[in-house]
C-alpha cells in the first residue's frame, strides 16, 4: 500500500514536469517548420519585375546610344504603358521627401526599386537629364501627344521669358520639400505631380487640374516638363555635375540651327544649359548630319577648293 502511495505521488509530480516541457500536439503542428524568409525567396517573388526593368533600361540605353528617334518614340511608349499604368513606378516628389529623411524602402523587398532609382541617378551624372527625356511616363506621354497635336495649335513661348519660367519648377521644389520638412505632411506631392494619374486614384478636383494642364500641354509644348515640375528641378540640379556633355563644334559660336530645333530651350548660343537640357537627342543627330550641319558643310567645301 505504501509502495502504491509513493508511486501516484511520484506520477502526480512528474507527469505535470513532462507536461511543462513538451505540451501535447495531437494536430502535430509542431512538426511543420516555420518558413523563415530568405534572399532566394524575395529575389523569386522579385524575378519577374526585375527582369522587366532590365529590358526596359537596355532599350533606354541602346536608344540613346544609337541616337535612334524610331527607339526612342518606343521607349516613350513602353514606359507610358510598363512604368506609368502597369507598374504605377516613377521617380517622384515622395522620394525626394525620404531622402531628407533617409526614410527609403527596405532593400530586399524593393529591389526594382532600387534598381529603377540607381539608373535614374548613375544616368543623370554621366548624360544629364535622360530619365526626363524618354524615361518618366509622363514626360513621355506629354511627348508622345506632341507627336499627334498639329503644330499650327503650338504657341512658343518667347526666349526671355521661357528662361525666367524655367525657374518655377526650382521654386515649386523648394516650397514642397519645405513643406514636407515642416509638416511631415506626404500628401502635398499630389498638388505638384501628376504622376497618380497612372493609378487612376483622384479626387474630382484633382482629374480637373489634371485635365487643364494637359489642355495647356496641346498649346505650350511640355508645359509640365520644362517649367513645374520638381523631380524634374532636382534631376537639373545634379546634372551640373554631367559627365559626358553633348559635343561642340567652333561653328556653334555662330550657328542658330541646334537652338532654334531645340524644344526644351535648352541651347543659348553655343552653350547647352545643362539643367535644361534632357538629351532628347536632337540637336545630337543635327551636329552628326554632314547635309544640314555647317561644320561639315564647310569641311566639305574646303575639301573641294583643296582639290582644285
Amino acid at each position: 500500500m505504501k509502495r502504491l502511495v509513493v508511486a501516484l505521488l511520484l506520477t502526480l509530480l512528474f507527469v505535470p514536469a513532462v507536461s511543462a516541457q513538451k505540451p501535447a500536439d495531437e494536430w502535430n503542428f509542431a512538426d511543420e517548420e516555420e518558413e523563415v524568409p530568405s534572399w532566394t525567396r524575395d529575389l523569386k517573388d522579385q524575378a519577374l519585375d526585375i527582369s522587366l526593368f532590365t529590358a526596359f533600361a537596355t532599350l533606354a540605353m541602346v536608344g540613346f546610344f544609337r541616337k535612334s528617334e524610331w527607339l526612342k518614340w518606343i521607349t516613350m511608349g513602353a514606359a507610358v504603358v510598363y512604368l506609368g499604368f502597369a507598374r504605377s513606378q516613377l521617380i517622384t516628389i515622395v522620394n525626394i521627401f525620404g531622402l531628407t529623411e533617409w526614410n527609403l524602402p527596405v532593400f530586399r523587398h524593393n529591389i526594382t526599386w532600387y534598381l529603377f532609382a540607381i539608373f535614374t541617378v548613375v544616368t543623370t551624372v554621366l548624360w544629364g537629364r535622360l530619365y526626363c527625356g524618354r524615361v518618366c511616363a509622363f514626360g513621355a506621354m506629354t511627348q508622345l501627344m506632341d507627336k499627334i497635336v498639329p503644330a499650327r495649335l503650338r504657341f512658343e513661348i518667347p526666349r526671355r521669358i521661357e528662361q525666367k519660367a524655367n525657374y518655377i519648377k526650382y521654386g515649386i521644389l523648394g516650397v514642397t520639400v519645405l513643406y514636407f520638412v515642416v509638416t511631415k505632411d506626404i500628401s502635398i506631392y499630389r498638388y505638384v505631380e501628376p504622376f497618380w494619374m497612372f493609378s487612376l486614384q483622384a479626387t474630382t478636383g484633382l482629374w480637373i487640374g489634371l485635365a487643364v494642364l494637359l489642355i495647356a500641354t496641346v498649346f505650350v509644348r511640355n508645359l509640365y516638363c520644362r517649367f513645374l515640375c520638381p523631380v524634374g528641378a532636382f534631376l537639373g540640379l545634379l546634372s551640373n555635375l554631367t559627365v559626358f556633355r553633348i559635343k561642340r563644334w567652333s561653328e556653334c559660336n555662330t550657328c542658330k540651327i541646334c537652338e532654334k530645333a531645340c524644344e526644351w530651350g535648352a541651347i543659348r548660343g553655343p552653350k547647352i544649359i545643362a539643367s535644361e537640357c534632357v538629351r532628347c537627342d536632337d540637336c545630337e543627330r543635327l551636329y552628326m548630319d554632314q547635309q544640314k550641319c555647317p561644320h561639315w558643310l564647310i569641311l566639305l567645301k574646303k575639301k573641294a577648293q583643296a582639290a582644285r
